[in-house]
């Protein structure tokens, strides 16, 4: 009872920074997301009619499926190519401490920087990309909706692949040496030995770092706004910026709170799938 106890006091302050941060401002949503509202005082019941208005834009499903389009391709790149950069690290060693503090440095800088620095790269005359493109004779335009996607996938896997290739690196080095000493006994080569020892025991760490980049690339806003504001066109409007746009553009709460709540469901159910995944492997393992 006394462990229970402490536990919960250890935890008291993280759930209530949650619910201050969390629980309160969603539920403010939500109240707009049921009411009209006029001069942002007076509010008028109108029940499930902004949910009904959002669902039948389809300025909505559209950003909705670039938002997916946007993830998938992130998970497609930045998955295979952080196994095979953790696969290729030294296992100890100087040079894995180098690397190790190099791979980290993406992660550390904010998103906006990081916008920055590729709407820099990506601009006419003085981007770095331009001026590689330009020395072989090919021409970027970032008019061009498949140079823009081009250009933001190469933006995210520059920021985030290091996550990946952290993930599996550790969980590569938590692999018993045993393991590798009866597949050589076995005569099992590179390819065998990924596919029966490695990849089995990097399952569980990649599910998480799968479900990290997916939700993070599925929220993306700052990075692709700065590039490239949405454009050319609508070609990389995805959710979260159509959310902002009709929130605290257009100014129209109910339908922004609408949109919100829809978009808290879409992550919630996706992390539960993840989830009911995850924990059974985490069982098996104890």
């Amino acid at each position: 009872m006394r462990d229970r106890l402490t536990i919960l006091a250890l935890l008291l302050p993280a759930l209530l920074v949650m619910f201050v941060s969390g629980v309160i401002p969603a539920s403010f949503v939500a109240f707009y997301s049921l009411h009209d509202t006029f001069a942002g005082n007076s509010f008028v019941w109108v029940g499930p009619q902004w949910y009904l208005s959002v669902l039948s834009s389809s300025e909505f499903w559209w950003a909705l499926a670039r938002s997916f389009g946007f993830s998938a391709l992130v998970l497609l790149i930045e998955v295979p190519l952080g196994i095979f950069i953790a696969l290729r690290m030294p296992a100890s060693g100087p040079w894995a401490t180098v690397l190790i503090v190099l791979l980290a440095i993406p992660l550390l800088a904010p998103q906006i920087v990081v916008g920055y620095l590729f709407k820099v790269m990506t601009s006419p005359g003085i981007g770095l990309l331009h001026a590689l493109f330009d020395g072989v004779g090919l021409g970027y335009d970032m008019n061009n909706p498949v140079v823009v996607w081009a250009s933001l996938l190469l933006m995210d896997a520059w920021h985030w692949t290091s996550l990946v290739v952290l993930l599996c690196y550790a969980g590569l080095r938590a692999i018993p040496q045993a393991y590798y000493q009866a597949a050589r006994i076995d005569g099992a080569g590179p390819w065998a030995i990924f596919r029966h020892i490695q990849l089995p025991r990097l399952r569980l760490v990649l599910l998480i770092a799968i479900l990290l980049r997916l939700m993070d690339s599925f929220m993306i806003y700052a990075e692709a706004y700065v590039v490239t504001r949405g454009g050319p066109g609508v070609s990389t409007t995805f959710l979260s910026h159509e959310l902002i746009q009709t929130a605290t553009i257009q100014f129209d709460l109910g339908e922004g709170g609408a949109m919100s709540i829809l978009y808290l469901l879409i992550i919630a159910v996706i992390s539960w799938a993840f989830f009911t995944l995850i924990v059974p492997r985490r069982d098996q393992a104890a």
